[in-house]
């Protein structure tokens, strides 16, 4: 079984960057994976996934140009660059892990979630 654990999140103000990782035990070769966020109130959407082989990716309209999603298969750990940040993309962050994927960005595809990183972005 693959297990993922995230780190990175922090507190920041408008316009900062961070860097999220998501440490995989367990090989995740062979598995599409991205990243969530949810908001208080809100339901967990999906910001940037990957697909298996590495060669596709897709982001939420809302961190395009923002946000670059990227994979250490060395390493077996997920990243996300994010730049320019807005307090909009505050949120408890969430890397998820999956073999067999259709939409990258929708959660209901994944079962393997790691605990989460808040990140805080403030005006």
């Amino acid at each position: 079984s693959v297990k993922l654990v995230e780190s990175g999140g922090t507190s920041v103000q408008a316009g900062g960057s961070l860097k999220l990782s998501c440490a995989a035990a367990g090989s995740t070769t062979y598995f599409s994976m991205a990243w969530f966020r949810q908001a208080p109130g809100k339901e967990r959407e999906g910001v940037a996934g990957i697909d298996r082989d590495g060669d596709k990716t897709l982001y939420a309209d809302s961190v395009k140009g923002r946000f670059t999603i990227s994979k250490d298969k060395i390493k077996n750990i997920l990243y996300l660059e994010m730049n320019n940040l807005r307090p909009s993309d505050t949120g408890m962050y969430y890397c998820a892990a999956e073999r067999a994927v259709s939409a990258l960005l929708y959660p209901s595809w994944y079962t393997t979630w790691g605990q989460g990183t808040q990140v805080t972005v403030s005006s």
